[in-house]
């Protein structure tokens, strides 16, 4: 019995070896994640609709932004939010009003606050974080968001300049484009839900066009953010992250 028992141990030993083999770490999953979602640079044009309790509106936009810690955004429409412009440098956000003619500054606890009555904080339109550079991660486990397989994934901060603290992630297992997230304060307080669609391939990545973000502490039925065209790794002008183009 006991020549029989080591051979079916070291098989079982062996089948788990490989299978941990080809199941990849977290680490590898969020820099592939990172490959897909970062840039040294963008240019898009989105849509962002809306829903509150009494009424929906759409508010579009055209946004620069230069890896994590520039970025530049210009309302189009509608004419109430036209020639609204926000500009981001490291950590400090300005926005000009053309209805007052004024830059205001928006720091501490302001960037907590819904931008134009939406689900997105200052602090969430300023994010576009490399994980790998803010967040260790853990594989919790596998399950199916819709009909795709993802990695679930748990992300703890390591630096104290991100929004928050833990993020939940299902990372789809094909395209590495996480299609759910859960936003968690340091309390350990859910504060939002993020689903993501429409991935598309662009310029050689994965890429989704549809967000859709609820804010759980507030009423309504959230608000979706569409990418309605992208470029990548496009040369942007010096000038556009600077505060005279806020008054252009």
């Amino acid at each position: 019995m006991r020549k029989i028992a080591i051979p079916i141990i070291l098989l079982i030993i062996l089948l788990s070896v490989s299978l941990n083999a080809q199941n990849p770490s977290a680490r590898e999953i969020i820099e592939k994640v990172d490959n897909n979602m970062s840039a040294v640079s963008r240019v898009f044009t989105s849509k962002m609709i809306i829903h509150n309790p009494r009424n929906t509106r759409t508010v579009e936009s055209r946004s620069w932004s230069m890896g994590e810690n520039k970025s530049f955004t210009e309302y189009l429409s509608p004419p109430r939010e036209q020639g609204t412009k926000m500009l981001k440098l490291d950590n400090l956000l300005w926005i000009f009003s053309p209805s007052t003619d004024r830059i205001i500054q928006i720091s501490g606890h302001m960037l907590r606050q819904s931008v134009m009555g939406s689900d997105l904080s200052y602090e969430d339109m300023m994010e576009d974080p490399h994980l790998l550079n803010h967040y260790t991660g853990k594989v919790d486990g596998e399950e199916k968001t819709g009909d795709r397989n993802c990695w679930v994934i748990t992300l703890t901060a390591t630096s104290t300049g991100v929004a928050y603290q833990t993020q939940k992630i299902w990372v789809d297992k094909d395209h590495f484009i996480p299609l759910r997230k859960e936003l968690y304060a340091k309390s350990g307080v859910l504060l939002k839900r993020m689903e993501l669609s429409d991935v598309l391939r662009i310029q050689g990545r994965w890429f989704p066009k549809k967000m859709l973000f609820k804010d759980v502490l507030k009423e309504g039925e959230g608000t979706e953010f569409q990418i309605m065209d992208i470029e990548f790794n496009v040369k942007i002008p010096d000038y556009i992250f600077s505060k005279a183009s806020l008054k252009k």
